[in-house]
C-alpha cells in the first residue's frame, strides 16, 4: 500500500472531523478571494501565467457550458415526410444564388467607382524617395532625421494649418504650394487658369496622394465652373478630372 494512502485508511476506519465540512465550504469560499489578490499582485511572467492560466480555465468551462446546453435542446426529428417536402441540402439553394447575385453587383459598383479616376495614365517613371522628400535634421545637436521636407509641387486646401514643428512630419514648403492650374482644352486649344479643388489620384502611392503632391501622371481636379460646362442633362459642370 502507498504511503501517501494514510488520511484516507483513517477517514475509513474514523470518519472524519466534525467540522470537516463546514472548514472545507470556508476554504473554498475564501479561494476566490485569494486568487483575485494573487492576480492584482502577480508582476512580469508570473502574471502573464496567471492570466493565461484562468483564461484557458474560463475557455474550458465556456465550452462546456455550451455543450450541456446544445445536448438539452436537441429533440427527435419527425420521421414523417410532408407532400412536396425537398431535401436538407436543396433547402437554402435559392438564398445563396441571391447572395451571389448580390455580391456581383457590389463587386461591379466597386470596379465602376474604382474606375472613376481612370483616364489614360502614361507609364510614368516612379519619382524616387530621395528626390521626392529631403531629410532635415532636428533637435539641439542636429541629430535626428525623421522629418521630411517634400521637393515637388503640392497642394493643400484654403482651409490649411500647418502642425506644430514638434509633430510636423512632412513639411511642405509655402513656396511649393499651388492652388491654381494652367489647363489646356484639347478641343479648343485655349489654356485657363483654374482653381485647383483637390489631388485624386498620384501614380507613385496613396502616400503622395494623402500629402498632395503633384507629380507628373498625377490625376487632379479643377473647377471649371466658369467655362460654362454643361452635362447632357443640362446641370452645370462643377468639377473635371485632369492629368498632369
Amino acid at each position: 500500500m502507498p504511503q501517501g494512502d494514510y488520511i484516507e485508511l483513517h477517514r475509513k476506519r474514523h470518519g472524519y472531523r466534525h467540522d470537516f465540512f463546514e472548514r472545507k465550504r470556508k476554504k473554498e469560499a475564501r479561494q476566490v478571494h485569494e486568487r483575485s489578490a494573487k492576480a492584482q499582485k502577480a508582476l512580469g511572467i508570473k502574471s502573464k501565467i496567471f492570466a493565461k492560466k484562468n483564461y484557458a480555465e474560463k475557455a474550458l468551462m465556456k465550452k462546456t457550458l455550451a455543450m450541456h446546453e446544445e445536448s438539452s435542446t436537441r429533440r427527435k426529428v419527425d420521421d414523417e415526410v410532408q407532400e412536396g417536402a425537398r431535401p436538407f441540402y436543396l433547402l437554402d439553394r435559392e438564398n445563396t444564388t441571391r447572395a451571389q447575385v448580390l455580391s456581383n453587383t457590389i463587386k461591379q459598383k466597386r470596379k465602376e467607382k474604382a474606375g472613376k479616376w481612370e483616364v489614360p495614365i502614361p507609364k510614368v517613371r516612379p519619382v524616387a524617395e530621395d528626390e521626392m522628400f529631403k531629410v532635415i535634421r532636428s533637435g539641439k545637436r542636429k541629430t535626428k532625421q525623421w522629418k521630411r521636407m517634400v521637393t515637388k509641387c503640392t497642394f493643400v486646401g484654403p482651409g490649411f494649418t500647418r502642425k506644430p514643428p514638434k509633430y510636423e512630419r512632412f513639411i511642405r514648403p509655402s513656396g511649393l504650394r499651388f492652388t491654381k492650374a494652367h489647363v489646356t482644352h484639347p478641343e479648343l486649344k485655349c489654356t485657363f487658369n483654374l482653381d485647383i479643388i483637390g489631388v485624386k489620384k498620384n501614380p507613385n502611392g496613396p502616400m503622395y496622394t494623402s500629402l498632395g503632391v503633384m507629380s507628373k501622371g498625377t490625376i487632379i481636379e479643377v473647377n471649371v465652373s466658369e467655362l460654362g460646362l454643361v452635362t447632357p442633362a443640362g446641370k452645370v459642370v462643377w468639377g473635371k478630372k485632369i492629368l498632369l
